[in-house]
């Protein structure tokens, strides 16, 4: 009876501890609007189980993917205000808030995903970071998000001439809008989960984006044309709530800090493997590839960048992105 009486104390025991340490857990909310196994969320789920290793269980990441705490827009107001703690997000719809994020939103800044890696890995993109603090935002990393280019139902682009009176969804960025009509085209700026269903009922006839959202949207089951302008290769931003992250240890931030920089490297991977992919497979689904001539794209941006670079601190740093080699 006193040996049972001793094992049923350890039990108790043991259940507390348990519970204790599960109340100990900060479990930190985190937003992406693409659906499960997209790199962005993989890299965001990698980054959580690095922060749960080396806090030894202390923080933990719950990722809510495929929008299911809403659309971008909505939650970097979550984010800002400290609702959620994390996001992952496109720059461009933070292009009202921190200006730093228009130049690597400008169509054409970056030649090629190789000259976007260096500048974003650098100097520069410490300094498009550090820009995010004033609106209450720390940002952890910057996720590939690939070339984007132009898509539609009507008929294959092959030069800026094919784009005249095309209607286009574009993110919520003033800079994308000016983009579309600088083209000829007409930009209508809606939410991603929306594309799909304005394309089919002739809302819009098309929309832009890179490979793997063309895919995992399914929208080359709508819009069979897609032309390879690359007009951006613009990065995604993990960002965390600043008021949050200050609220950590100094050991802990560099944890979280180390942990979204090797989380880069792993998105990096999925990024390419994914792009490769899901162009075979709309490839294989019927969506006609072309390249068009863009050089003619990259005359028409002009009117871009003098409309939207005329702070001496985003010319100084197009300048600068532009000298990376």
């Amino acid at each position: 009876m006193l040996h049972f009486s001793k094992l049923a104390g350890l039990a108790l025991l043991a259940a507390s501890l348990t519970t204790g340490t599960a109340l100990a857990q900060t479990v930190l909310k985190s937003s992406d609007t693409h659906p499960d196994g997209y790199p962005t969320v993989e890299g965001v789920k990698y980054f959580g189980e690095l922060v749960k290793e080396r806090t030894a269980g202390r923080y933990a990441v719950e990722v809510y993917h495929s929008a299911q705490l809403g659309e971008e827009k909505d939650t970097i107001e979550q984010v800002r205000s400290g609702v959620i703690e994390l996001n992952r997000v496109s720059m461009a719809p933070f292009n009202g808030t921190v200006k730093e994020t228009i130049v690597p939103a400008l169509p054409y800044i970056f030649r090629s995903e190789e000259h976007m890696h260096k500048v974003m890995d650098g100097a520069i993109g410490d300094q498009i970071k550090a820009a995010f603090e004033p609106a209450g935002l720390v940002a952890l990393a910057f996720y590939d998000a690939g070339a984007r280019s132009f898509y539609n139902k009507q008929k294959p682009i092959n030069s800026v001439a094919d784009m005249k009176g095309l209607k286009f969804r574009v993110i919520q960025s003033d800079i994308f809008v000016d983009m579309v009509a600088a083209l000829g085209a007409n930009a209508t700026p809606m939410p991603y989960g929306e594309v799909y269903s304005a394309i089919e009922t002739g809302v819009i006839d098309g929309a832009e984006n890179n490979f793997p959202s063309y895919d995992t949207a399914k929208h080359f089951e709508v819009a069979k044309n897609f032309s390879l302008d690359e007009h951006t290769i613009l990065p995604e931003v993990f960002v965390m709530n600043k008021a949050a992250f200050d609220k950590l240890t100094p050991e802990d931030q560099a944890i979280f800090k180390q942990a979204a920089k090797d989380s880069v490297a792993k998105q990096r991977e999925l990024w390419a493997a994914k792009t490769a992919e899901s162009r075979s497979k709309v490839e294989a689904a019927g969506a006609k590839i072309t390249t068009p001539d863009k050089q003619g794209f990259i005359d028409a941006m002009n009117p871009v960048y003098d409309k939207h670079i005329t702070d001496p601190v985003l010319k100084k740093l197009v300048e600068d992105v532009q000298a990376v080699q």
